[in-house]
């Protein structure tokens, strides 16, 4: 027998993917870590949480951003944890984690 809460909880669930941070271009982690992305997140020591939607609620002005929502929205993708410990996506654009870009 399934508990009304558990089934409630179970509705609400919205699809989130794990990426590495060298995903974003220095600019946009510096953003994210300043709560200054042009779209809904949440930064945490690491990385951070950004909302994408669905279907996706908005275009961010970040170009290396944007191309990630475009991938997370075909991938059914609500939620993006942005973290220096995940995986590297092949097929999105990696970025050097060494310092300021040029």
């Amino acid at each position: 027998m399934e508990i009304p809460a558990v089934a409630s909880l179970q509705a609400q669930a919205e699809p989130l993917a794990s990426l590495s941070i060298s995903h974003l271009s220095s600019s946009t982690r510096l953003k994210l870590a300043d709560d200054e992305l042009s779209v809904n997140a949440y930064p945490t020591d690491c990385g951070g949480i950004i909302y994408v939607g669905a279907p996706r609620y908005r275009m961010p002005t970040e170009a290396d951003l944007a191309t990630i929502f475009e991938v997370a929205e075909q991938a059914g993708i609500v939620w993006l944890k942005f973290d220096s410990e995940a995986a590297v996506i092949d097929g999105l654009p990696v970025f050097d984690m060494s310092g300021p870009e040029v």
